[in-house]
Parts: C-alpha cells; sequence; structure tokens
C-alpha cells in the first residue's frame, strides 16, 4: 500500500500520490465506465485523495467523480474542488453545482483556483469577494478545508499566506519548476513554518517530462510535502504511478542533480507556459489545468 503521510496541521492522512480527476473525460478519450473503474482501482491501492473543479469539462469531471464514489466509497476519500471565481455570489453558485455533480452534501476542501496576480487576490479578500463564500460554507460546515492553488508566481501565493490562514495549497512542483519562479524555493519553506499542507502538481510539465516518467515522479514525491496530484486517464497511467508510489525511495541529493542535467534544456519559457501571466484569465478555465 502507499505511504500516508500529515496533511499539514489538518490532522488529516493522506496517500503520497494522489488521483488528479481533470482527465477521467471524453476529451482526454477517457470512457464513464473507464473513470468509474480507475477511481474504483485507485481506492482499492490506498488512493483516497481527489481533486477536480467545474472548470473541467464544463463539470464532466466532478459528475464522473461522483458516479464513481457510490456504494459507501464516499465516506473512504476525500475530496478537493475549486472556485474559479473571485466573488462571493459566484462562487457559492459554483460550489452548488460542484455539490450536485459529486452527489455528496459536502467537500473536504474548497480551493480558490489559479491565482496568478496580487490583483487577483484583492478581488477575493474585497468586500463580497470569493474568501467571503470559502468562510461562509466553511462555516455551515458544507466545506471543511480551505485551500489556494497556483502554478504561476510563487510570491502570489506568499503574499496570500499573509493574507490569511489557509489550509492547505496546490502548487506548480515538477522537477522543470524549479528552475523558473521556484514554488520550492519561494513558497514551500513559508508554507511549511506556517503548517499549511502542500499539495503538488505538474509533475510531468504537461507531458515534457514524460521520457522521464519515473524520475520525475520521484522528484515531486520526494519534495517535503504532504501529497502529490497526477492526472489519469487510463488504467496504465494509474497502475505506472502505483508502482512507483508503492515502492517508493526518496530521491537522494546526487539522483535530483543528475535529473536536472538532463532537463536543464527543457527549462524555457515557452516549455512552462503556465510561468506566464497569459496563463490566468477567463479563457484560461475554457482549457486544460
Amino acid at each position: 500500500m502507499i505511504k500516508q503521510q500529515p496533511f499539514g496541521r489538518t490532522g488529516w492522512e493522506v496517500p503520497l500520490l494522489s488521483f488528479g480527476a481533470q482527465r477521467i473525460v471524453d476529451e482526454h478519450n477517457c470512457t464513464e465506465e473507464e473513470a468509474i473503474q480507475i477511481v474504483h482501482t485507485a481506492i482499492e491501492h490506498g488512493i483516497t485523495y481527489f481533486d477536480t473543479a467545474p472548470s473541467y469539462s464544463d463539470g464532466q469531471s466532478e459528475y464522473r467523480l461522483g458516479l464513481s464514489l457510490t456504494e459507501g466509497r464516499r465516506a473512504q476519500v476525500r475530496i478537493a474542488t475549486k472556485t474559479h471565481d473571485r466573488t462571493r455570489d459566484g462562487s457559492l453558485k459554483l460550489l452548488e453545482g460542484s455539490l450536485k455533480r459529486l452527489q455528496t452534501d459536502y467537500v473536504d476542501e474548497w480551493r480558490l483556483h489559479n491565482i496568478v496576480t496580487v490583483e487577483e487576490l484583492d478581488r477575493i479578500f474585497a468586500k463580497g469577494g470569493a474568501i467571503e463564500a470559502l468562510q461562509q460554507m466553511q462555516a455551515e460546515g458544507v466545506v471543511k478545508k480551505l485551500s489556494i492553488s497556483g502554478h504561476t508566481n510563487p510570491q502570489v501565493l506568499v503574499e496570500a499566506l499573509r493574507r490569511f490562514d489557509f489550509d492547505s495549497s496546490l502548487v506548480a512542483l515538477s522537477a522543470l519548476d524549479h528552475h523558473i519562479y521556484s514554488f520550492a524555493h519561494e513558497f514551500l519553506p513559508l508554507a511549511r513554518e506556517k503548517g499549511v499542507a502542500v499539495v503538488g502538481m505538474k509533475v510531468m510539465a504537461l507531458g515534457k517530462l514524460a521520457p522521464w516518467y519515473e524520475k520525475a515522479l520521484r522528484y515531486t514525491l520526494s519534495l517535503p510535502i504532504s501529497t502529490t496530484i497526477v492526472g489519469m486517464e487510463t488504467m496504465e497511467q494509474l497502475e505506472r504511478n502505483l508502482a512507483v508510489a508503492e515502492n517508493f525511495t526518496p530521491m537522494d541529493e546526487l539522483e535530483r542533480l543528475e535529473f536536472w542535467k538532463e532537463i536543464l534544456h527543457l527549462a524555457r519559457p515557452e516549455t512552462l507556459p503556465w510561468k506566464a501571466q497569459e496563463w490566468g484569465g477567463d479563457t484560461w478555465y475554457k482549457r486544460d489545468a
């Protein structure tokens, strides 16, 4: 089984490897039947933390995750979903839809999705901003923990932690991210100091690190974080990830340096589009995260 790790100061434990549900959709050639089978197999192998969002394929990711968590499975897992709206009312409307698609009356985490600029933070924390929705839903028990995510500029999320006591954060932590606007260097130390659970993403750098699959996954799993989500659209991908996670050995310093040498030529702006401010904005929610 997969090693369990503390989830920040929450008292939760989560598996070393977690499930990014964005890809269990038609858009990624995954059928409904396949999606359900993949999720069930993941749970059987100890993957109990699932990340999704209403913007993933117009809600199909949430809908299929909800279909997969019947027959008592909902109680076995933790679900994190998101709001990409920066207002209170817009976020509440998104959550209402998420709960229906997920077939649940609560979510374990509600995340502010893809915060790119300080201006977005200002909107979120202004009167009528999304942070009011997060706090209201937590007070009502509809949402258990509050979270924030970012792909682009670690200093924006550093500022977010200075403004609010988030329970967790989802950030880009691939081996390539280490070299440009590094969350590992600039964000992770403060998050750990504050007891904020950190969830890694972008492990394969949108496929750019696929030729180094095991090394890329081991790199992120070896970071001092709570868990790492990986998007999976086939049973083969799940099995490949499980093979690494169930037999995990941390990457040592020498291995890490050698890996960086192999991939350093890929650390370019065109290879890491999520590091550009243009990755944000309304159009972003109509394409892959």
